[in-house]
This record gives C-alpha cells, sequence and structure tokens, in this order.
C-alpha cells in the first residue's frame, strides 16, 4: 500500500530512505533546513567502511578524550562543559566502552557496512547514476610499532570475520603507492573497503529523486508535529504544515531537538569534523588513515580530500583553525611530498556527525510513536551505511521483513 512519507533530513541518511521508499511506491516528501549542498553529507571522507567494525565507544576512549581535552590540536577534542544532555551522554558512553558490548557490536556493524557497500555497488550499475566509485581497500598507516600493533590486532580480527586483510611493511605500501613518498612504518591494509566523492553522489541522487516525483523542500525547518494517540498526522515547518502516514527522523546531529514533541530520549552528541581540499596532484590513489592523527585521506574525483577530528563542542558551524591546521600538519608530517596551502586550509569546511554513545546508529521504530521510522547516529560511518539504513527504512514502512538483523539498533535500547 503506497504512504505518504515525510522525510525530516536531507543528508545521505534521508536522500537513501526517500530513493528506496520511491522505489517501493510510496509519495516521498524530503524537508531540510538547509540549501541541501552543505554539511557532514558534502565534506566526509567518503568512506565505504567494512573495516569500521570496531565501535566508537571502545575501552580507554573516554580515558584518552579527557587526557585530549586541553588539547585543541587532539584527534578528540571535547569541549569543557555543563550540558545537562551531554553529561547524560557522555555517562552512558562510559557505560558502553566496555569489552563485552564492543564484542557484541562488531557483527551487526559488520554485517550492515557489507550490505552498504553492496547496495552501493548495485546503485553504481544502475543506468540513473554516474557518480564516482572506487573499491581499492584502505591502509591503516602508522609510524610507530605499538600502534601498529593495535592495528593489526584488529586486522587480525577482521579476517576472523571473514575479511581480506594484509599487514604490510613500508616497503610493500611504496609499492602499492609507487609515486607517493609516505613516512610510516608500515599498514594495515583492508581490502574490503571502497570510496567516493560525497557531493557527485549527493548530486546524482537529489536529481534522480526529482526526476522521480520526490518533492525536495530545502531552507525549510520542522518546527512542531500534530500528534493524536502516539501518531503523527502533520509535520509543521517554518512555511506551511503537511499531511502524512509515515514519518522518518534523518536529521542527523539536529534530530533530538525533536525529542520532547515525539516523547523520544535520542542520546546524540553533534561530533564536529574538518575537511581539506587539495587540489593540486598528489599522487595518492589508495585512501589512507594516518592511525596516530586520525586523519583520513581520499582521493576523489579531481582533488585529494584531507579530514579529521572529532570535536564535541555541541551544535555550531564553527571553523577553528587549530583544528584544520593539525590536520594539515599531519598530513604533511605522513606524506613528505605534500604541500597543503594557507588558500586551501582557510577554504576547509566542517560538518556535524550525529553520535551515539555506543558507537551503534539508531534504526527502527520507537515504541513512543506509531508511525515514526528512526534513522540517525551514525557519527563517523553516516557515508557508508547510507544505502543500508535507507533500505532498512523502507523495509519498516512496507512492513516487510527488514533485510537484516537490526536488534543492536532499536532506539529504544538501554545504556
Amino acid at each position: 500500500m503506497s504512504k505518504h512519507v515525510i522525510i525530516i533530513g536531507g543528508g545521505i541518511i534521508g536522500l537513501c530512505s526517500a530513493y528506496y521508499l520511491q522505489k517501493e511506491g510510496h509519495q516521498v516528501t524530503v524537508v531540510d533546513k538547509s540549501n541541501m549542498d552543505s554539511g557532514a553529507s558534502y565534506v566526509n571522507a567518503g568512506y565505504i567502511t567494512p573495516s569500521h567494525f570496531i565501535a566508537l565507544a571502545a575501552p580507554g576512549m573516554l580515558s584518552k578524550g579527557v587526557k585530549w581535552m586541553f588539547n585543541p590540536k587532539s584527534p578528540l577534542y571535547i569541549k569543557p562543559r555543563f550540558d545537562v544532555d551531554f553529561m547524560k551522554w557522555a555517562w552512558a558512553f562510559k557505560k558502553s566502552a566496555i569489552a563485552s558490548k564492543v564484542e557484541q557490536s562488531i557483527k551487526p556493524l559488520l554485517d550492515i557496512n557489507l550490505l552498504s557497500r553492496d547496495l552501493y555497488e548495485d546503485l553504481k550499475k544502475s543506468k540513473d547514476f554516474n557518480f564516482h566509485y572506487e573499491k581499492k581497500g584502505l591502509l591503516m598507516c602508522y609510524k610507530t610499532d605499538k600502534v601498529g600493533e593495535e592495528e593489526w590486532e584488529v586486522g587480525k580480527r577482521g579476517i576472523e570475520e571473514g575479511l581480506k586483510v594484509e599487514h604490510l611493511s613500508a616497503e610493500a605500501v611504496s609499492k602499492l603507492e609507487p609515486d607517493v613518498d609516505l613516512n610510516i612504518r608500515g599498514a594495515v591494509y583492508y581490502h574490503s573497503d571502497a570510496h567516493m566523492t560525497p557531493n557527485n553522489f549527493m548530486q546524482d541522487m537529489l536529481l534522480f529523486l526529482k526526476k522521480n516525483g520526490v518533492s525536495i523542500l530545502k531552507n525549510e525547518t520542522v518546527v512542531d508535529v500534530t500528534m493524536t494517540s502516539q501518531t503523527i498526522s502533520k509535520v509543521i515547518t517554518d512555511k506551511q504544515q503537511l499531511e502524512c502516514d509515515e514519518v522518518v527522523l534523518a536529521a542527523g546531529s539536529w534530530s533530538p531537538q525533536l525529542n520532547n514533541k515525539l516523547g523520544l530520549k535520542l542520546l546524540l552528541q553533534a561530533g564536529k569534523g574538518y575537511s581539506i581540499n587539495v587540489k593540486s596532484n598528489t599522487k595518492i590513489t589508495i585512501p589512507s588513515i594516518l592511525c596516530e592523527a586520525k586523519v583520513a585521506v581520499t582521493p576523489m574525483d579531481g582533488f585529494t580530500r584531507f579530514a579529521g577530528t572529532m570535536e564535541l563542542a555541541g551544535v555550531n558551524h564553527k571553523i577553528n583553525p587549530v583544528r584544520v591546521n593539525a590536520i594539515a600538519d599531519a598530513s604533511t608530517s605522513y606524506y613528505n611530498n605534500i604541500n597543503i596551502t594557507s588558500k586551501e586550509k582557510l577554504e576547509a569546511k566542517c560538518g556535524l556527525r550525529p553520535c551515539s554513545p555506543d558507537g551503534l546508529p539508531y534504526i527502527g521504530r520507537s515504541s513512543k510513536c506509531k508511525n515514526l521510522t528512526i534513522a540517525t547516529g551514525h557519527a563517523m560511518m553516516g557515508w557508508s551505511l547510507g544505502p543500508a539504513t535507507g533500505k532498512l527504512v523502507s523495509d519498516f514502512i512496507s512492513e516487510k521483513k527488514t533485510t537484516l538483523d537490526v536488534t543492536a539498533f532499536h532506539p529504544d535500547r538501554e545504556y
């Protein structure tokens, strides 16, 4: 049965949800407060990451965050502040950052990443799209033996889970990247991963959706909902009222702003990340993560992107030049022949990634509302998990058996 679905949020998750819902024959409207040409869905590293099967809320991460709190150049920066929502999130993060919970999350994270990669490849094969997509794997480059050992422990676990992973010497890496002068001890190489140019895909998807009857409402903010008997009948924006049968909450870091309206208790914090686009030919061909610095490097369509940092400082788009410079400095310390210009650093962009306390996204229906499907909290894997999340959202609303087990992602889960 065709339903009228309102999707709140027009980032990668919202657009992929619209795509699969439209394919199922639903009438879809996407509402976004922005012009839909900036933010996390446009400035991310473009990674498709089966390699990222260890949740952000891992043992030791909180203590690192506290240590790094006083270093504005650190990979993870937590702005000291008294905020009730942040304190609740931090407490839930602490309870989640234990080995047993991380272990439980490995299979769900790997399964949804692999599903999403397959769906991206299906989209790439379609005559409807022409976006940049390459499957060249991911190099986890390290400078110290200690970090190399830590990364290889994760790599060995990846092998146990069925991934192809190799531990490479610096010489072996240089054979894969013969035109790049890397200052590293070695790398753990995941063959499973792929990469894209985010802006290409977002423009392709927007064009497809418009051509196929999806209504796209830009620069329109959802301010309220009309709700009766735990059912939303209208979504109210700052411009109009929209009647609906179903609602998808895919508003990323802004999702908690609707918590009270919908009776939800989503714990989310905005994790700001930055990216610098380098237009000169870096000759980098394989995506890499510079492990000690937590910087992602991606060869994109016409440029190379250097991205990184996780800044928990509330919802804002202020560019912190100290953190931009930290990314640039780290990049040039790993790549001997890379030059990032002052102009490129001044043109750096940022985006807000919605982070749940346990590092798992929220995907599914809450008991608080009968016709609401939640799709947010993907943190640094939002880009990777876009198609899989969209497919699962469509499964819920079309009342089909979900493509994979989503128990671990339930929005009402306890911490």
